[in-house]
């Protein structure tokens, strides 16, 4: 689903007001990344750091904190649990967020405490697009791909 330029995956859960995304796979990990809108806004990356893998990442901390030329700030876990593998490209090339936000662009993957539980913090399908939509014009993102 596309909105106003910005892709806007319908098969993943959200965290609209942090425009964060969650994709659990096969193995019950939980994949976690930047929106579209959410790299669009912070700009171009130039930094990123990323909880060691181990780290155990209570509700609300940071999983990484980004940091491009205008903005910085952190990837809170709405799904708690433990960091099992980091995207070790992103230390060098932390602008692929930019480039391929929901792919060679996502940031952790975790092994979650209590998935069932999280998850209700988090919005997917139709109600994800509709919240993003809202989000996309209350805020006036316009995503441009180069």
């Amino acid at each position: 689903m596309k909105y106003k330029g910005c892709n806007i995956p319908e098969d993943l859960y959200y965290d609209v007001e942090n425009q964060v995304w969650y994709r659990i796979e096969e193995d019950g990990t939980v994949r976690v990344g930047a929106t579209d809108i959410g790299q669009t806004r912070a700009g171009i990356m130039v930094n990123v750091r990323i909880k060691p893998v181990g780290k155990h990442v209570p509700l609300g901390k940071p999983y990484s904190s980004l940091e491009s030329g205008k903005w910085t700030g952190p990837i809170p876990a709405q799904i708690e649990g433990t960091v099992v593998e980091r995207n070790e490209e992103l230390f060098d090339q932390p602008d692929l967020i930019n480039h391929y936000p929901y792919d060679r662009g996502w940031i952790v993957r975790i092994k979650p405490d209590n998935l069932e539980r999280d998850i209700k913090n988090l919005v997917s399908g139709e109600e994800a697009i509709r919240l993003m939509k809202e989000y996309i014009d209350r805020e006036g993102v316009e995503c441009k791909r180069e």
